[in-house]
């Protein structure tokens, strides 16, 4: 093995975070990434590796070690590739960029956890818990750069731990027609947000593929497993994503047939 490589999903916001990292480093051939398809059980050999693991990605290294969890990988690229570090130099600056990326956590949850709710009558309580943690983010915003539209004066660490999950809640927009209020509240972390998904670096994803990929997700039916009454996965390879139509927006109602989501060819 003459590079590390990263076991993943290609469309796993956690995947695109190392992804983004590669590209503003302008090494994006420095890892080799190998597709897993989580419809499938797992290779039994990615699980000797992994002992047991299936938590997407994992990197192993030149030397055959192996590291989970996306933020320990982000960071230990960043500290091995050659050239400058993504991260802050500055020990203070540092700080605060690692005090943002902490809040990643209950975000991705508060997130995730509204999509694949399937009670109508928490619609409510999930929105505003999102809502706050944006609230949340727009004073820290605030507090270290008020006047500027990065955490710092460019697209750094947290922006690539960030933006993933921005474009993954395209299927909030579209599921729960979420969207971020017009107000004061909200005007710093909107402006963070929106550079985030428009920075050259982050365009692995179209918000197309994460609607079409993430319908079962919608449906309360995550990392490939099926939902009820449905015999492909909404993740499945083929048919590609590109050639699918689009789902339909109330994820409420009964789900959509395989046919219906041309998920199988008919013959």
């Amino acid at each position: 093995m003459t590079k590390p490589v990263v076991y993943h999903i290609p469309v796993c916001p956690f995947s695109q975070r190392l992804e983004i990292l590669l590209a503003l480093r302008g090494q994006p051939d420095a890892v080799e990434f190998r597709v897993v398809d989580i419809t499938k059980p797992r290779d039994p050999a990615l699980l000797a590796k992994t002992r047991g693991t299936t938590a997407l990605p994992v990197l192993e290294t030149h030397e055959g070690k192996i590291l989970k969890e996306s933020l320990v990988i982000l960071r230990y690229l960043d500290e091995v590739l050659e050239g400058a570090p993504l991260r802050r130099s500055d020990p203070y600056e540092h700080a605060v960029e690692s005090m943002l990326i902490a809040k990643e956590g209950p975000f991705t949850m508060a997130g995730y956890s509204y999509v694949m709710n399937q009670d109508m009558d928490q619609r409510e309580a999930l929105n505003e818990k999102l809502l706050a943690l944006y609230r949340d983010i727009n004073a820290f915003l605030l507090e270290h750069n008020p006047e500027g539209t990065f955490l710092f004066h460019e697209f750094g660490l947290a922006e690539a731990v960030f933006t993933p999950l921005f474009k993954r809640f395209w299927f909030l927009d579209y599921y729960e027609d979420f969207d971020l209020p017009d107000e004061p509240a909200y005007a710093r972390v909107a402006k963070w947000r929106t550079a985030c998904m428009a920075h050259e670096a982050t365009d692995q994803v179209s918000e197309e593929e994460i609607v079409k990929l993430y319908y079962d997700y919608a449906l309360g039916a995550g990392n490939g497993a099926l939902v009820n009454g449905r015999k492909v996965s909404s993740f499945v390879f083929e048919p590609r994503w590109q050639d699918r139509p689009m789902p339909p927006r109330n994820k409420y109602a009964p789900s959509a047939s395989d046919k219906d989501l041309g998920l199988v060819v008919e013959d």
